[in-house]
């Protein structure tokens, strides 16, 4: 749990103050919390730390991981409420994967891809020939979401619009230099793809009292 608390932390720009000052919890704390693999949190603290780190509680302990999300049951009163296009961009954060759902002459197809946000755009790097690929030149749509089994709760945000290869040199180095996340696929992968934004919208599923 440690590494991940870390992991997420970095992922997210954060030193270990700040990301104790979200959680209200102390530094020193969060430092045990990140060193002692024996570390035993109370669900109090986790739910806390999963909040200021945009994760769940569930992703934290990696629980599940082999498992796809949502099997747990409903809370008890939950509610459905839509996120301000400002919520959205702050979910959508700066790097992660996501679902790009790509048509292609046999229908579409979604497949998950590693991305960060450039100036307010989704980009990815991909290999040429893949679906990916076939996505430039064409209206997708690419999804993120967190799912919280242990409480039942969870949100998506998605994006639609056109994708469009990087091909000016000067800009596929710029994409080169600020980019986050690498493919987690490896290979050769030397196609940038950058999605601009037509619209952006959310979901949250809320329990309410909470």
């Amino acid at each position: 749990m440690g590494r991940r608390l870390a992991q997420r932390r970095e992922e997210l720009g954060l030193t270990r103050k700040e990301a104790a000052v979200r959680a209200g919890t102390a530094p020193g704390y969060l430092q045990y919390l990140e060193e002692n693999p024996a570390a035993a949190p109370g669900i109090g603290i986790l739910i806390r730390l999963a909040d200021a780190l945009q994760t769940t509680v569930a992703a934290l302990l990696g629980g599940g991981a082999e498992l796809p999300p949502g099997t747990g049951r409903a809370a008890y009163h939950p509610e459905l409420v839509e996120l301000s296009a400002e919520e959205c961009r702050a979910r959508l954060s700066t790097h992660g994967v996501g679902r790009l759902a790509v048509p292609t002459p046999t229908g579409p197809v979604i497949m998950p891809v590693n991305y960060s946000v450039i100036d307010g755009a989704v980009v990815y790097c991909t290999a040429h020939g893949t679906e990916p690929a076939a996505a430039a030149g064409t209206e997708v749509g690419f999804e993120i979401d967190r799912i919280d089994d242990a409480l039942s709760r969870g949100w998506s945000v998605l994006v639609q619009g056109h994708a469009r290869a990087v091909t000016e040199p000067d800009e596929v180095r710029r994409l080169e230099e600020q980019a986050y996340t690498a493919p987690w696929a490896g290979g050769e992968r030397d196609m940038w793809v950058r999605i601009e934004t037509v619209s952006i919208s959310g979901r949250e599923i809320a329990v309410r009292g909470s």
